[in-house]
């Protein structure tokens, strides 16, 4: 990353996108294709905190680490996707690739603009085009992410149009989103993490998944999302920040 990166740097900081987690993987798996490969070669909705763990190392090497950091954090998940494959699937599939990375985009834009308003158009246009760095530090072609914020919606709305939620997606939701797999500490958030989740879905997402959703629920979502907005922004930045702080500790540590 370089001092071109204000922007994006500004918005990937703040925890509060990891509200967002749940959205983002249930997009991810909506396309069964992301589906298979997880279904058959990943336990994370088992080990959710493990995957979470990795998510955060991973993205925030690429986004604030050191250019080492990165390379390093890179070249293990290159190593991991070359080695899921299947019948007509490969983790490394550039358009597997974009996909993945629209819904890791898309779900921050959502979240941040949510809290704080909306971004800039010369912002905006700077964090669409630079959050290519995600998706090509893991091996994506650069020309593959859309080549601007025009492109990238019409994009994302023809894949909202062409996904179809398997069964194996069905599967990994329930047990994703159920309260078995967490610590006992944790499972009394897990049914605020699942309102959160099913309700930043877009519908017809929602709808394949199976989800049920109400006038009622969204409105005490809207609400959620306005208390949000009035509380998250006034907070120290120390404490906003505290995830990738903490990321960062965490990999030098063990680098």
């Amino acid at each position: 990353m370089t001092g071109h990166d204000a922007a994006l740097r500004r918005v990937t900081a703040e925890g509060l996108l990891l509200a967002g987690g749940g959205r983002a993987t249930l997009l991810q798996i909506a396309h069964p294709l992301v589906a298979r490969g997880v279904y058959e070669h990943s336990d994370f909705a088992a080990r959710p905190l493990a995957r979470l763990r990795s998510t955060l190392l991973y993205s925030y090497a690429v986004l604030f680490g050191s250019a080492a950091e990165a390379e390093k954090m890179s070249r293990s998940v290159r190593a991991l996707h070359s080695r899921v494959r299947g019948p007509g699937y490969a983790a490394d599939d550039p358009a597997l690739l974009v996909w993945v990375n629209a819904t890791l985009y898309d779900t921050a834009m959502l979240l941040y603009q949510r809290a704080f308003g909306p971004l800039s158009e010369a912002d905006a246009d700077e964090c669409h085009r630079r959050y290519s760095v995600v998706a090509t530090s893991i091996g994506c072609p650069p020309d593959a992410w859309p080549p601007d914020r025009a492109a990238f919606a019409r994009y994302y709305d023809d894949m909202l149009g062409s996904l179809r939620v398997s069964a194996e997606a069905r599967e990994i939701a329930g047990a994703l989103l159920s309260t078995s797999t967490l610590p006992m500490a944790l499972r009394p958030v897990q049914p605020l993490v699942r309102f959160v989740t099913v309700g930043l879905l877009p519908e017809p997402v929602r709808a394949g998944f199976g989800f049920s959703w109400t006038a009622r629920q969204q409105r005490r979502l809207d609400r959620a999302l306005a208390v949000t907005a009035a509380v998250y922004p006034r907070l120290p930045a120390r404490l906003r920040h505290l995830p990738k702080d903490w990321s960062l500790a965490e990999l030098r540590r063990h680098s």
